[in-house]
């Protein structure tokens, strides 16, 4: 099916980027904009002040989400979504999230030129705090709006003792509220989000877009080692209960277990890591840190923590310490179905060189999921550099993957429909097996779409 080519202004979208870019703590290395600051309400505000423009009624829901929607023109059907996150990493780059969000903004404006109306509802989102926090919770907003931010994750604090579910307020949110008013199985018609690659398989490969299979699952661990702080020169080393020592051994093992040969492949990483009393002449008494395992099966994830596990209770026995593995958050690892593949695969190869491929980040989309069918789009990372300040993608390329994320809620609007309810098989259990709606004609035109026959 020939598809009409959309007239997108790559120098509009480099000056969006770089304008919301802008808002950053400059004490931080590279484009710092963590959730929660004053760099990122000022943000936000422009955002919304450019939802606004395009004529979005623009609201913030009970998770602090920035939503900006316009109505459709038939009745009964559920929103489109397409969505990212506005906050980074400390020492981020400027493109990872924010391209999805402008992307957003694109697609408003082009409806808006073009005198398009949708037949369904879109919302544009921008997602509370998607990156890991201070809290120890990733991907915040889209938590809350699928009611997966339980009690215990509201009540954890930061380091300056700030309450989460004081933060979501002052965000513009209202936690009390985050269930009563959180989206069910059926409310979303589809999500979709574009991003940035996080890694060198687009440029290598020689293309220019990607369609995401799927988006890989999270376990995050906190982990506290217990010692005994002394003197570093008047204790013997085999006289020594010292943390760091230990804690370095059991990030040794993770690096070796996540090593290992595995039916699907899995990362393990330790990020973050504080020692105390953090003296040159005191042996550690206490480290604390934490860690993730990635990957595309949960089976494989579950299998990796608890070899981990029994290394940790070998570590501490051998050595005379303590340490304590309190999981922090799960993300689902998610298949994206081969309906809602198949219809981004048409968008993107009618604009550029398109490659399927899975997602090693996790995403807003994980949380989606739960909820509703979802799909991705990739754009290079030059270098497959991410959450650095040499992240980087061309504007051209970032163009590209606007036009196929705006084509893509085209095709989706003219041929998908929610047939939804409670057992559509949105959710993760089944890896986003069930679509939980149906597309009419797909890219076929036949007499068998035409009469309305769904396959």
């Amino acid at each position: 099916m020939s598809m009409a080519r959309l007239s997108i202004s790559t120098e509009r979208i480099r000056q969006q980027i770089e304008a919301l870019a802008a808002y950053i703590d400059t004490s931080k290395p590279g484009w710092t904009r963590r959730p929660f600051t004053p760099w990122y309400e000022q943000g936000r505000l422009w955002l919304k002040n450019q939802m606004q423009e395009l004529g979005l009624n623009v609201s913030q829901d009970a998770g602090s989400n920035l939503i900006g929607a316009l109505p459709g023109s038939e009745a009964g059907l559920k929103a489109i979504m397409v969505g990212s996150h506005t906050d980074t990493v400390t020492g981020g780059g400027r493109f990872d999230g924010i391209i999805g969000v402008i992307a957003g903004l694109e697609l408003a404006r082009v409806l808006k030129e073009e005198g398009i109306v949708l037949r369904h509802p879109l919302e544009i989102v921008d997602f509370t705090a998607e990156e890991p926090s201070e809290f120890g919770i990733s991907t915040i907003g889209s938590r809350a709006m699928v009611d997966n931010l339980t009690s215990e994750m509201l009540l954890r604090k930061d380091q300056s003792g700030l309450i989460l579910r004081d933060a979501i307020d002052q965000a513009g949110g209202a936690a009390v509220e985050i269930s009563e008013q959180a989206r069910r199985a059926g409310d979303i018609a589809l999500y979709l989000e574009l991003h940035i690659e996080q890694g060198p398989v687009l440029e290598q490969t020689g293309n220019l877009l990607g369609v995401v299979t799927g988006i890989v699952g999270i376990d995050r661990f906190a982990v506290t080692v217990e010692g005994a702080p002394n003197h570093a020169g008047t204790t013997p080393m085999g006289l020594r209960a010292d943390a760091l020592t230990g804690a370095s051994e059991l990030v040794l093992a993770l690096e070796e277990i996540a090593s290992k040969s595995y039916g699907e492949p899995i990362v393990g990483t330790v990020g973050k890591l504080f020692v105390e009393p953090n003296a040159a002449n005191v042996i550690p008494g206490r480290v604390t840190f934490e860690l993730e395992i990635r990957s595309l099966s949960t089976a494989i994830v579950e299998q990796a923590a608890t070899e981990l596990k029994k290394r940790a209770a070998h570590i501490a026995a051998r050595r005379g310490i303590g340490i304590r593995l309190e999981p922090l958050s799960r993300s689902e690892p998610i298949r994206v179905s081969d309906t809602v593949q198949n219809v981004i695969r048409e968008a993107c190869s009618a604009i550029a060189p398109t490659l399927d491929l899975p997602s090693g980040a996790g995403h807003d989309a994980n949380q989606l999921a739960r909820i509703a069918p979802i799909g991705m789009i990739f754009v290079p990372s030059v270098g497959g550099r991410s959450h650095c300040p040499e992240e980087w993608t061309a504007y051209e390329q970032v163009a590209s993957g606007v036009e196929a994320i705006i084509q893509s809620v085209l095709l989706f609007d003219q041929r998908w429909d929610i047939q939804g309810g409670e057992d559509d098989g949105y959710g993760t259990d089944n890896c986003g097996q069930g679509d939980g709606a149906s597309l009419q004609g797909l890219a076929t035109g036949s007499a068998a779409s035409d009469a309305g026959e769904r396959p």
